[in-house]
């Protein structure tokens, strides 16, 4: 959704404790930019370096040489996975889908 993959940092060290929904970083698309977020209670251990020179991998690999950091500790118990996130994402877009319809109908209107 951020478009191509241009840029990101983690303003993080290695070795830090961190918790779930603490900013970790960022992640910067062609038409938007990101925070990225803890989805754990433990320790940040590093971000993928191999994004420093291959961003795109973001978008073309994210569940293999793509992924943006490591951390270790116990997930949010409300976190989500990929499938169950992409139906929530799916469901908004749909909602704003039906809305924007329903206004230009109404704009139409005599």
């Amino acid at each position: 959704m951020l478009g191509e993959m241009v840029d990101h940092r983690f303003e993080i060290t290695d070795g830090t404790d961190i918790k779930p929904g603490q900013i970790l970083g960022w992640v910067e698309g062609f038409k938007a930019i990101s925070d990225v977020y803890s989805v754990v209670e433990g320790t940040y251990l590093r971000s993928n370096p191999i994004l420093k020179e291959q961003i795109a991998l973001i978008s073309s690999d994210p569940y293999g040489t793509g992924w943006l950091y490591e951390a270790e500790g116990e997930p949010d118990p409300r976190c989500l996975d990929a499938h169950a996130y992409t139906g929530v994402l799916n469901a908004i877009i749909d909602k704003m889908l039906e809305e924007q319809q329903s206004q230009a109908e109404s704009d139409s209107k005599p």
